[in-house]
């Protein structure tokens, strides 16, 4: 059988691939990979949807569009009228979130970050939308906000917290997306012994890069994904078969 693998989480509109994209979607179709493709504010999301409308790409891109907790001052009236202009590009919501790190003394803070996570979530109910959340300092507060919305598909990308607050999230049916990480990290190897399998989803947030593995590359799904995928089978005593057919289960109940 032909699996498919799947990058649940990568900024494909970042400069950093620009000069390189059209190989990427040749190298993705090749080698049987699906890449969900976030982004972080209007201009990267009005990119996506110019980037992503092409036919010849939508089988293998799934388009996801966001407010990322650092651009909280952007206009959220302008996103709203994007996604309403383009729900036929558009597969999801993300990257969104909370995180204090962004917080400053002018538009962005507490209460302009929480203002836009809201109002991102209440697009993606609206629309039965997918989610990916980012939660760096924030997972409390985030967990708290989600269950008072009627979402059925939330991924906590590149999941950072405490055994404590991922049992919370398990509890609430979410996924849980690790990256590139799980190769060195025994703290990220810990917390994937504990999470159920079946919401278990892997992602490369490319272009982000790693100083402890794949250094000085840019990163992609092509390269590390089964990098991921064979430090699971290592951690949890797996076939890399068996892994890679949970993923792809995990990730066609989330995107599909």
């Amino acid at each position: 059988m032909n699996h498919i693998l799947y990058d649940s989480h990568i900024h494909l509109t970042d400069t950093a691939y620009d000069n390189i994209l059209s190989q990427i979607f040749i190298t993705l179709r090749g080698m049987r990979i699906k890449a969900c493709s976030v982004t972080v504010n209007i201009s990267t999301s009005l990119k996506a949807i110019r980037l992503f409308e092409d036919n010849s790409v939508q089988n293998i891109i799934y388009n996801f569009i966001g407010i990322h907790p650092q651009f909280a001052d952007e206009d959220i009236s302008k996103f709203e009228e994007i996604i309403k202009s383009n729900l036929h590009f558009i597969n999801g919501i993300g990257e969104i979130g909370l995180d204090p790190t962004y917080y400053n003394q002018e538009k962005n803070n507490k209460i302009s970050q929480g203002q836009v996570f809201n109002k991102m979530l209440s697009i993606a109910e609206t629309y039965d939308m997918p989610v990916s959340i980012h939660s760096r300092k924030s997972l409390d507060e985030i967990l708290n906000v989600l269950s008072t919305y009627n979402l059925k598909r939330v991924c906590l990308h590149w999941f950072d917290g405490t055994p404590q607050q991922l049992e919370k999230s398990l509890d609430m049916d979410l996924y849980i997306s690790y990256g590139p990480s799980l190769v060195f990290s025994k703290r990220k190897q810990g917390l994937l012994k504990l999470t159920n399998q079946r919401r278990v989803l892997i992602e490369t947030d490319g272009p982000v890069s790693f100083q402890s593995c794949f250094k000085n590359v840019i990163t992609l799904p092509t390269s590390a994904l089964m990098s991921i995928i064979r430090s699971i089978a290592y951690v949890l005593c797996l076939c890399p078969m068996t892994v890679i057919d949970t993923l792809e289960k995990n990730s066609i109940s989330f995107f599909d």
